[in-house]
């Protein structure tokens, strides 16, 4: 009977917790890995964040220096165009003075005169010059709105039509600007030209 009961206890161990030796399965191990995440989406994310900046300043370097450069290029405008209103009222006095130099070539009496005026002229242009401020030639010029204001249209044999034939005012410019136009006469043709058309309208 003793014997009987020792080898039913025997037994008992044999019942061991399955648990203990279980072997998680892929799926299991999967649905285990810390945080879920991709690290190659991650990666790609955060390079594209990183471009997306660079770009950023990149453009608002570019905008710097595009506003850098408009602010010298206005502060040089200022300088260079700030004397304007007074070359433009100086432009009077030299205008009077190539009226007396005219007038004086008419009378062989004054000369010295002339040439007194000659070089108050020359000064004065040689001034104009040194703060950018040029005359242009109009006479035997095509005639150019942006240059030449026309007070006269004249018929003209030595001239093609639409041709400054004269000057009554010189023109100048202030630096690459126009400071004041020209006045000028323009051909408007041949007198034969305008004679036939004259005979033509007459008949």
């Amino acid at each position: 009977m003793k014997e009987e009961h020792m080898s039913g206890t025997n037994d008992e161990p044999m019942v061991e917790t399955a648990a203990e030796g279980h072997v998680p399965t892929q799926e299991e191990s999967a649905h285990e890995a810390p945080g879920d995440v991709d690290l190659k989406a991650l990666l790609e994310e955060k390079d594209a964040e990183i471009q997306s900046l660079k770009d950023k300043i990149l453009r608002q370097a570019a905008d710097m220096e595009n506003t850098r450069k408009r602010l010298e290029r206005d502060r040089n405008e200022a300088i260079a165009y700030a004397n304007e209103s007074l070359i433009r009222e100086l432009l009077s006095v030299v205008d009077n003075l190539e009226r007396a130099i005219q007038h004086a070539e008419q009378d062989t009496d004054n000369q010295t005169l002339l040439e007194g005026v000659k070089m108050t002229h020359k000064h004065f242009l040689d001034t104009l010059a040194r703060f950018g401020c040029r005359p242009f030639e109009s006479k035997g010029k095509d005639f150019d709105p942006c240059f030449h204001e026309a007070i006269l249209q004249q018929a003209s044999e030595e001239f093609p039509p639409n041709t400054v034939i004269q000057e009554f005012q010189r023109g100048y410019t202030l630096h690459d600007r126009l400071l004041r136009p020209a006045l000028v006469a323009v051909s408007k043709g041949t007198r034969t030209a305008s004679c036939s058309h004259e005979s033509d309208s007459s008949a």
